[in-house]
């Protein structure tokens, strides 16, 4: 479908890119993502993806908007408090997108969950989560953009061993449970951190569907926000891995 004259106003940003342009402008629209969480990360990350023009987005979260959300939850206000985050962030893409298709499950991902994006991102926070994601991406050879942030750290990366059997996927990286992993409401973060985080997840999502540069598929980009600093690791697939290995 040719881009109409207001799909060329809104993103003519994009489109003067070469490593987008029309034809990636197009790919976006043609998109569907799966976001599993709407809170901290995935907001920032779904907006991102609704003003870049992705065509459908689905969002899994059972929680209700708090006010200490608010802190760093920026794509909610006070007047959203109690509500479902996951009906909040749908109103709010669609304000920003009305032709971005949005659905909202107010659902925790549960094993047999099944999402519908061809692009997993993991937003969530919480490692039971995270595996069960990650085993989703890897049996169905899809990409899984994953994130976290804590206190002033924050990272991202790219699993995508059910694509390339030379990637690792994230039990690659964190093969069980750390036993000092502590509950997101048990430790402080930075706000700003988290939008760092999100709009770094909304990068590689688009750069995975236009196909511009060089995703973080086996490399962890890692954010120190206390020294201002960022630095990428290598990862390797584990051959001991459950998950793609087995």
């Amino acid at each position: 479908m040719p881009l109409l004259p207001t799909d060329i106003e809104r993103h003519k940003r994009h489109i003067l890119l070469k490593e987008i342009g029309g034809p990636g402008v197009q790919k976006l629209r043609a998109a569907t993502v799966t976001l599993v969480g709407a809170g901290a990360l995935g907001g920032p990350c779904a907006l991102f993806l609704a003003a870049a023009g992705v065509g459908a987005i689905e969002i899994w979260d059972d929680d209700r908007v708090d006010l200490s959300n608010l802190q760093r939850q920026v794509q909610f206000s006070e007047t959203d408090i109690d509500k479902p985050k996951a009906d909040c962030l749908k109103s709010r893409i669609i304000a920003l997108n009305r032709d971005c298709q949005v659905t909202a499950r107010q659902a925790r991902f549960e094993d047999g969950s099944t999402p519908s994006g061809d692009i997993l991102i993991d937003a969530s926070d919480n490692f039971e989560t995270r595996f069960r994601l990650n085993r989703v991406a890897h049996s169905s050879g899809r990409f899984l953009v994953s994130g976290a942030a804590s206190r002033w750290d924050g990272q991202v990366s790219v699993f995508a061993s059910g694509r390339n059997p030379h990637a690792p996927c994230y039990q690659c990286f964190v093969p069980e449970m750390p036993p000092e992993a502590e509950a997101c409401d048990e430790v402080g973060v930075v706000g700003a951190l988290t939008g760092q985080v999100g709009a770094a997840m909304a990068m590689e999502a688009i750069k995975l569907i236009t196909g511009a540069g060089e995703p973080l598929i086996g490399r962890l980009l890692i954010f120190d926000g206390l020294q201002g600093t960022t630095r990428t690791l290598k990862l390797r697939p584990d051959t001991d891995c459950l998950v793609c290995q087995k």
